[in-house]
């Protein structure tokens, strides 16, 4: 048995355009139900964070991403450590640890970039990302995030990663190679405006991706893709920021989403088939804002953590049959991150 309980840890930041509002703090609740305590303390600058990442097969580990690069714990938050990854011009988005390789973990950046370790954060290299974006997603000059990062469990070379707003980037070949596999034509930039992307362990070949107007599957490595029925809150679909798979049930997945990036509705849905079709949780009450974040627990699958961009937030102990609020201190806003372990 581990010596660590679980927690919950919830990043706050905000969006790096110009004039936009930014948040700063990390924040710990063991199990999720016990009282959020800030846990930054020692990291300078106060830290934005937009990615934390637990160790599955480390209790205790926990990564986050922040605009002055990424910090590692051994203690659940307790103390941290600046890993010499390079500094990021303006944020890291995400983190993923990889599910076959023990010590690799890769970072995606803004500008776009993506960044690997296989010595367990000792060192880091570039991975060559060249690639043509759409057309429609350089009408304004924005700087490409790498939102998500995903590696296919069964293929462990097939690495996958979400842009906002750019589509879709595909590896076939460890990290040597990319395309971007979302280009065609579109009347707005809707439909690459992506959050997050992931891949099961239980579907070779498929990949799954969420955005401004819902979740698109592809069971063909990103050649193909269908809509995934997540049921719309808006004319448009729903706008969708956070997907994560369950770590003890590859057919599991939990969607966050709400009306908009600044909506006044938010919502989490649940799938047990790999979102061929939906189920919407009862929270309770109807969050009054988007649902940025969810957590998982990688060591007790049942419990869950979402929290919305404006600081509420639920815990389930039971895979979300039922959901308890427990908010952040008053003034927490702008919850970008979350994960449990």
């Amino acid at each position: 048995m581990s010596k660590f309980p679980s927690f919950a840890y919830l990043g706050l930041a905000g969006d790096t355009g110009a004039g936009r509002p930014l948040s700063t703090g990390l924040y710990r609740s063991e199990g999720g139900q016990a009282p959020w305590e800030r846990i930054d303390t020692g990291i300078q600058p106060a830290p934005q964070v937009r990615a934390i990442a637990v160790d599955p097969r480390r209790p205790g580990r926990v990564l986050i991403g922040t605009q002055s690069g990424i910090y590692r714990s051994e203690d659940c938050g307790a103390h941290w450590s600046r890993l010499p990854a390079p500094n990021p011009e303006l944020a890291v988005w995400s983190l993923l640890h990889h599910p076959r390789e023990p010590g690799t973990i890769l970072a995606g950046y803004e500008p776009c970039a993506i960044h690997r370790t296989t010595d367990d954060g000792l060192s880091w290299t570039s991975l060559p990302i060249g690639v043509t974006f759409p057309a429609i997603s350089l009408a304004e000059p924005l700087p490409k995030r790498v939102t998500g990062i995903a590696v296919d469990p069964s293929q462990p070379d097939e690495i996958y990663a979400s842009i906002e707003v750019g589509g879709l980037l595909r590896s076939l070949d460890a990290g040597r190679s990319w395309s971007c596999v979302t280009d065609g034509l579109y009347r707005t930039d809707a439909a690459v405006d992506l959050h997050a992307t992931i891949a099961s362990s239980a579907h070779p070949k498929t990949v799954c991706a969420i955005g401004r107007i819902g979740m698109f599957v592809s069971e063909d490595r990103g050649d193909h893709w269908r809509n995934a029925p997540v049921p719309a809150l808006t004319e448009d679909g729903t706008y969708s920021r956070a997907l994560v798979v369950a770590p003890d049930d590859p057919d599991l997945l939990y969607l966050g989403g709400g009306t908009a990036f600044e909506g006044d509705r938010g919502a989490i849905f649940k799938s047990s088939d790999f979102g061929a079709t939906w189920q919407r949780l009862d929270l309770g009450v109807e969050p009054r804002s988007t649902v940025f974040s969810i957590g998982v627990d990688v060591r007790h699958a049942a419990n869950i953590i979402c929290a919305t961009k404006g600081g509420e937030v639920f815990y389930s102990r039971d895979r979300g049959s039922s959901w308890t609020s427990n908010p952040l201190p008053a003034g927490a806003t702008r919850v970008y991150a979350a994960a449990f372990g």
